[in-house]
């Protein structure tokens, strides 16, 4: 599926193809932190699937749990999150964020993970009382 995103000043544009079938939520504490929310949303791509339209993005190098680094990317002007990465030689496969793409009402992840760090509320989030638009 071809779709196309940017972070949220518009800075950075880009276009990838992606397959919502592989679609996933990573409920760890990282993604936690980076994301400023309880999990985020990506999908697996190799790097040659998605192109870079407009802008320069940043990067930093996060050392995880495990001790593996990851190049998490970023909007220099916003901040918004692109994808993360692995560091050094090698093929690189990138975890897009959905979230800044134009279609990402069509994507329902099919996975969790890290799911030993997910927030307690999420099982039961049906039930905590919601509103349509900010009032």
């Amino acid at each position: 599926m071809k779709i196309e995103g940017s972070c949220l000043c518009g800075h950075i544009k880009y276009e990838a193809e992606v397959d919502p079938k592989d679609v996933s939520v990573c409920h760890c504490t990282d993604c936690q932190t980076l994301s400023g929310s309880a999990f985020r949303v990506g999908v697996p791509i190799p790097k040659e699937n998605f192109t870079l339209l407009a802008g320069a993005p940043k990067t930093y190098v996060k050392t995880a749990e495990s001790g593996g680094k990851r190049a998490q990317v970023f909007c220099p002007e916003c901040g918004s999150a692109l994808y993360s990465t692995s560091v050094g030689d090698g093929p690189k496969i990138f975890r897009l964020r959905v979230t800044g793409s134009k279609q990402r009402h069509e994507f329902t992840p099919t996975s969790q993970g890290w799911y030993r760090s997910a927030h307690k509320w999420l099982t039961d989030i049906a039930s905590i009382p919601a509103v349509q638009k900010q009032r």
